[in-house]
């Protein structure tokens, strides 16, 4: 799994670096990095993938049954207050006092 990334005219290497870093991310490197960062025994590895599974099954089950009975769940929507910026209220100019 090799990841090239080819500079672009006029890009800055920082804009290259953060490209290069998305892919990986997207690709699975680090997760893959950090699984085989400490041995894992093979008993504790299928314990650990049971349990996923059946995480994922029981989230799909729950899903199923709130579809079926009418109730279709909703992502939570992230509340954006008008004029905050990232800073919050430190972006806004404070008061002269003259």
């Amino acid at each position: 799994m090799v990841i090239k990334v080819q500079i672009r005219p006029n890009e800055s290497l920082e804009a290259a670096m953060r490209r290069f870093k998305r892919q990986c991310n997207y690709s699975g490197v680090f997760r893959l990095a950090k699984a085989n960062t400490w041995h894992e025994k093979r008993s504790d590895k299928r314990r650990r993938e049971r349990r996923e599974r059946l995480r994922t099954i029981q989230r799909a089950t729950r899903l199923a049954r709130q579809q079926a009975s009418g109730r279709v769940p909703t992502k939570k929507r992230r509340v954006v207050r008008k004029g905050a910026g990232r800073m919050g209220s430190r972006d806004r100019e404070a008061p002269s006092m003259m």
